[in-house]
């Protein structure tokens, strides 16, 4: 028995049922290539789902995660730290808002969100009703109860009720449904720019812009999660910049840890996030001074490194190769940046045996929805890996015929 399949056998018995990863061991990881536990070479065309948008161990960030673990890991919010009271106002100048509220994880962001939005609602705006947010349909911001209450995917919400209320949802990339949708007790609408999870859906050009217009218009908050389409995933320092569409609230997570560690953030407007006062939310580790520090470096890479133009630069020759290729049973490609769907047709059988066959020739991305092969390596790839690991996709998708 390979080492692989025993810790697949350890892991099955032990671990919780919760993923269905593919099955390979992963020990070892530098820039755009990762190794497994029987040493064999991967390039990562997923990028952790775009936490890796720097690549594996980036230098820059390690060290000053090396460096700040060896001067302070973890305060109290009793306390203040340099790290925190740096990285709140970078995080805000670089995006263009006024206030940062750090988390965690980006679910514990899109909560933040949520619940700043409710109270805003209630403090502000002076909704005498319940305060409902719009959602649109096939979203994924991420799998708490109150998440997955305005989750239109069965498989997400199946035996975890009673739901959160509150919420409503639209079909996305339509401005006339959200229009209707919109009441005296809305106080906010949530949408990602790029819909990753459902299968890189990408709207209309000017969707965005519009629903920036009707939430001004209608006295609304503007709730933009770019955990994943953010820090340069889409060939914009954030996904909004495509179309000026800056939110009142701006959700980020995943590379803003740098890939290393978890570190998630609301930035808004001061107007809106005054409302939350001492004692009404928080986390133990929310904003610590490592993953501070980390994040601190990960914004000054983007900034310096070029890497947003490099993502739209790359991700365009991609999408153009994909194409070109004219595959078997590949009903479209679509792509922003550097983030790609590959949408199989229904004969297919799915796209999970295409990723399998996929790894095996040695690069590692992973279906969703079925239907799709999600491409998003690092930005920092070379440009001959990109297409290596390209070619290497298109010669799998057609040896199924």
């Amino acid at each position: 028995m390979s080492k692989t399949q025993e810790l697949l056998k350890v892991v099955d018995h032990y671990g919780a049922h919760n993923y269905l990863p593919l099955p390979v061991v992963l020990n070892r990881a530098e820039g755009s290539r990762v190794w497994d536990v029987e040493g064999k070479s991967y390039l990562d065309f997923l990028s952790c789902y775009s936490a890796l948008n720097f690549g594996h161990q980036n230098p820059r960030l390690t060290k000053a995660l090396i460096q700040q673990a060896g001067k302070l890991a973890l305060c109290s919010r009793a306390f203040h730290s340099e790290e925190l009271c740096l990285f709140s106002k970078e995080l805000a100048d670089f995006v263009g808002l006024d206030q940062v509220l750090p988390m965690n994880s980006g679910a514990e962001a899109v909560e933040t969100a949520v619940k700043i939005a409710r109270k805003w609602g209630y403090v502000k705006r002076k909704v005498s009703g319940e305060a409902n947010i719009i959602v649109f349909e096939n979203n994924f911001h991420g799998r708490t109860i109150t998440i997955v209450s305005f989750s239109t995917e069965p498989d997400y919400k199946a035996g975890f009720g009673p739901f959160t209320p509150g919420f409503k949802s639209v079909p996305f990339n339509s401005v006339a449904d959200l229009e209707k949708a919109i009441d005296a007790n809305t106080v906010g609408v949530l949408v990602e720019p790029v819909q990753a999870e459902a299968g890189i859906l990408i709207p209309s050009k000017g969707f965005l812009k519009q629903v920036r217009e009707l939430c001004t218009r209608k006295n609304v908050l503007l709730l933009m999660d770019e955990i994943q389409t953010g820090l340069g995933r889409t060939g914009r320092d954030f996904c909004f910049q495509h179309e000026g569409a800056k939110p009142d609230l701006l959700i980020l997570g995943k590379s803003l840890g740098g890939g290393l560690l978890p570190i998630s953030a609301v930035v808004g407007r001061k107007d809106v996030m005054d409302v939350i006062q001492p004692g009404q939310h928080g986390s133990t580790f929310g904003g610590n001074p490592l993953a501070c520090a980390v994040a601190r470096e990960a914004l000054a890479l983007l900034k310096d490194s070029g890497l947003s133009a490099r993502s739209e630069r790359l991700g365009a020759q991609a999408v153009e190769m994909l194409q070109a290729a004219k595959l078997p049973r590949v009903k479209e490609v679509r792509g922003l940046g550097a983030l790609i769907g590959v949408e199989l047709d229904t004969s297919s059988g799915g796209a999970r045996k295409y990723c399998e066959k996929i790894a095996q020739e040695g690069v590692l991305c992973k279906e969703t929805h079925t239907y799709v092969i999600r491409i998003a390596p690092p930005l920092t790839i070379e440009e001959t890996d990109l297409r290596s690991g390209v070619e290497t996709i298109i010669r799998v998708i057609r040896s199924f015929g």
